[in-house]
């Protein structure tokens, strides 16, 4: 049977991401060793690494004066390293679902932090538009897709004061002005490679500023003058970006991609508006193309196990929806097809046809 991978994170990749990236595993470039052992610092690993970089920096566009490191410990050692590096005195942070909420949490041990907006009170289902940015303040934080929520905010803001943003499910799967940003970061496992990297995306100038001192592993310059190389990297997770950086030129680049993901989130989001059984959970104007939530309506709550079930039986994989939100989640990532959409949509108005 088929399979349809809908899953939020670790996420579907692109078919010919896997094959290569396994390839590499059993003998890297006729080396005769594995990826999973060479070392990080032999001559034959080091192309990997400024490939990667490179390619994140022409997809995105990445202006001069900006630096692309590979670090561990996810999204969430993000969310106490940005301000450790860049909160002086104080920083805005917009609080959009749970994710926004612990970067929040963490930017408190380090200076006073203003929650500028919050959708927390109505289960974060809109992204607030509607706030006052002091412009005293060193950075907004902001994060553009709200995973577990299914909301996002799919345009760069302007604001009077730099920004940093964790862009851990949607980077690259829209044009993105860096300029306007002091740092972006991502976990990988969503739209740039498997789990286990963290791409982060630095202001040179802005580095040293803050007023402390700081940890040699928690300072971004000590990632950015080693090349991510101060200690050992992930190897395979970046090889696995290489591979994803490369599948997304050959596809047409980031733009390529906002088509597509506009072109999936539309389809699955007629029919949710469309079938008797179900609806969205987020405000239209704000739902993410990454991350498409949906319930069934009141009237026909008992179905909902039987239509995970069902959709099961069809191949689909981790539709469920998370524990805060409830119903299902279909994640369309940028590795996710039309006929995996197709399928989804096709069980769901088979479903609502046997009831």
């Amino acid at each position: 049977m088929k399979m349809y991978n809908f899953n939020a994170g670790p996420s579907m990749l692109p078919r010919e991401v896997i094959e290569n990236t396994a390839k590499q595993i059993l003998d890297f470039n006729g080396t005769g060793l594995s990826l999973m052992e060479i070392s990080h610092r032999a001559k034959y690993f080091q192309p990997v690494v400024d490939e990667a970089v490179a390619l994140i920096k022409e997809l995105l566009d990445i202006p001069e004066g900006y630096s692309v490191i590979f670090l561990g410990g996810g999204a969430s050692l993000q969310f106490m390293q940005i301000p450790a590096n860049f909160l002086i005195k104080k920083a805005a942070y917009l609080n959009t679902g749970t994710w926004a909420k612990k970067a929040l949490k963490e930017a408190k041990l380090y200076g006073e932090v203003v929650e500028v907006a919050s959708s927390a009170d109505a289960n974060y289902t809109f992204y607030p538009h509607e706030y006052h940015v002091p412009e005293d303040v060193d950075y907004l934080h902001i994060t553009t897709n709200n995973t577990i929520y299914g909301t996002e905010l799919r345009k760069d803001l302007d604001v009077k004061v730099p920004m940093i943003a964790d862009m851990s499910s949607d980077i690259m799967s829209r044009p993105v002005d860096v300029s306007k940003y002091t740092a972006i970061y991502a976990g990988a496992q969503k739209n740039m490679a498997m789990a286990g990297v963290t791409v982060v995306i630095v202001k040179d100038d802005m580095l040293g500023k803050a007023p402390r001192e700081l940890p040699t592993m928690i300072d971004y310059r000590t990632h950015v003058e080693k090349g991510s190389m101060f200690n050992t990297p992930p190897v395979v997770p970046i090889y696995s970006v290489l591979e994803t950086m490369r599948w997304v030129k050959a596809q047409g680049g980031v733009k390529e991609m906002d088509r597509r993901a506009l072109e999936r989130a539309k389809m699955l989001y007629d029919e949710i508006d469309r079938n008797k059984l179900f609806h969205g959970t987020v405000k239209e104007e704000d739902r993410s193309v990454m991350n498409i939530c949906f319930v069934m309506n009141d009237e026909y709550k008992e179905l909902e196990k039987p239509f995970f079930d069902f959709a099961t039986e069809r191949g689909m994989v981790g539709i469920k929806g998370h524990r805060s939100v409830g119903g299902f989640r279909a994640s369309c990532y940028n590795a996710q097809t039309l006929e995996g959409v197709n399928a989804l949509v096709q069980a769901m108005k088979d479903f609502e046809s046997k009831y």
